[in-house]
């Protein structure tokens, strides 16, 4: 017979006073000061609570434990709201359920904020909601005027800061797709490293605007050995993940099989009694945790 799956949550949202939450963390009155506090603030009071809370009934008292949206429920208090729709969990697990979500990137920000205001969003609603200036808000709108679609299609699911995207507008249509290729292949996002390569950018390949720069033998020669050594880089690199790859595999089978070796118990005895040095490094590689090793990296 089949084993059912236990349901992580009721399907229906239910109706709840604030009042009714017992919070499973105190949060610093301080908080309030934060940015990130300001804007669930703005968003609240613009356009009402879109994440419900998540929460758990007391098992031996009424009410209920307030698993995750803390800072949501200090909003609603602040804002004179009594009563919140909330999602209740069939456990009483108090993780952080908002834990392992990723969260907009520039390029994915850019487009809610589009589609938002192509649906007749204002953009001073979005600013009020976002907590955010207007200009911000048409800053973000703009994001991606003047990048090429393939540049745009390396780079839409990277944590890539604004400044990066100025840099790029200042480059035409192939060089972007490189500079794009090189950040990614050498898991680059930032600002400084996206000035360098326009900085390397020889000036046939940038957008026309004002001045040219000026470019002496010395400073093309700078330009050509950049290129180069980020082009090689890059080579270097995808290679380098080919082979950790095929490495990860034969260490992950060489472990399993000395788990197996030190797990039998006539051969870890021999051992111990006769290669004692053999039997502990055995035991070493069979415990190492590979992925924990990777990630750490």
């Amino acid at each position: 017979m089949a084993n059912t799956i236990k349901h992580g949550f009721q399907e229906k949202l239910i109706e709840l006073t604030v009042m009714e939450l017992f919070p499973t963390k105190n949060v610093s009155i301080t908080v309030k000061q934060c940015r990130k506090y300001a804007q669930i603030l703005s968003s609240i009071r613009e356009v009402g609570l879109i994440e419900a809370p998540v929460v758990a009934p007391l098992k031996k008292e009424k009410g209920y434990l307030l698993l995750d949206g803390h800072l949501r429920i200090m909003a609603l208090k602040e804002l004179g709201v009594e009563h919140v729709s909330c999602l209740i969990s069939t456990d009483d697990e108090t993780y952080t359920y908002n834990k392992y979500i990723n969260r907009l990137t520039a390029i994915q920000e850019h487009r809610m904020i589009v589609k938002a205001v192509q649906s007749g969003v204002s953009e001073e609603k979005l600013a009020r909601a976002l907590n955010l200036d207007i200009g911000t808000i048409r800053n973000k709108r703009n994001l991606l005027e003047g990048i090429c679609p393939e540049a745009v299609d390396l780079l839409k699911d990277k944590a890539v800061p604004e400044p990066v995207f100025k840099a790029l507008k200042r480059m035409n249509a192939p060089r972007q797709i490189i500079a794009a290729m090189l950040m990614n292949d050498q898991n680059k996002f930032n600002s400084n490293y996206a000035k360098a390569l326009l900085e390397a950018t020889p000036s046939h390949q940038l957008v026309n605007k004002g001045k040219p720069r000026k470019e002496t033998p010395a400073i093309l020669a700078r330009q050509a050995r950049l290129e180069e050594e980020s082009l090689a880089l890059s080579t270097e690199i995808g290679s380098l993940k080919e082979q950790y790859g095929t490495a990860m595999i034969d260490m992950t089978s060489m472990q399993a099989y000395l788990k197996r070796l030190v797990g039998n118990e006539a051969v870890a005895k021999y051992l111990r009694e006769f290669n004692e040095s053999f039997y502990d490094k055995f035991k070493e590689i069979a415990e190492l945790d590979f992925f924990r090793l990777k990630n750490m990296e």
